[in-house]
């Protein structure tokens, strides 16, 4: 494990993320970005895929339907990776609680989009 991610959580994965459970969904792209820009190793797609479901999250509440689930489903497939947990995030938790979302999401479809509720986007959890 110590060659797949770093001992701790890096500070802007940390900041990425709690933008991303405050709903910030921008400033945590900007704070991810970053990070996986600058992690050589493979835990970078981790990062990478909590900034998709992320990104996919903001066009949600931009009522942008095509880019929602596309981003939802590709951050999800990157995430899988990275199951039950890394870097003691509960990433089973955050796959399961996504495709759940883009599940509703794809049901509702494009006409319907704004009604979805809102109050059913994830947070990223720690693992317990």
């Amino acid at each position: 494990m110590s060659e797949e991610a770093p001992q701790q959580v890096p500070e802007l994965v940390l900041k990425g993320i709690e933008e991303f459970n405050k709903g910030e969904f921008y400033e945590c792209h900007e704070y991810l970005e970053e990070a996986w820009m600058q992690e050589p190793r493979r835990v970078r797609f981790l990062y990478q895929g909590i900034l998709q479901v992320g990104v996919g999250f903001y066009h949600l509440g931009n009522g942008n339907w095509r880019g929602a689930t596309g981003l939802l489903r590709n951050g999800t497939i990157r995430l899988k990776e990275f199951e039950p947990v890394t870097l003691n995030i509960d990433v089973a938790r955050l796959v399961h609680e996504c495709e759940r979302c883009l599940r509703e999401l794809e049901k509702l479809g494009r006409e319907r989009v704004m009604e979805f509720d809102q109050t059913k986007v994830p947070r990223v959890e720690w693992a317990k």
